[in-house]
């Protein structure tokens, strides 16, 4: 599970950095599908990690 966090984190900075390059120019339609897709991916990361925690919680739980 942690993999997938750390993949979503690099994803996340990599797109920080590329915005913060080009924030000198005007925002084109790719910049702002790329922006979108950030978001997304964020959400997904923040959901999965959710799920994660749900799962982690559920076993506890089992074992006891």
């Amino acid at each position: 599970m942690m993999k997938i966090g750390r993949n979503i984190a690099v994803v996340l900075a990599a797109g920080i950095l590329i915005s913060g390059l080009s924030g000198c120019q005007k925002e084109g339609p790719a910049e702002r599908a790329g922006k979108e897709m950030d978001k997304a991916v964020e959400n997904a990361g923040k959901q999965i990690e959710k799920a994660g925690e749900k799962i982690q919680d559920a076993a506890k739980d089992a074992r006891k």
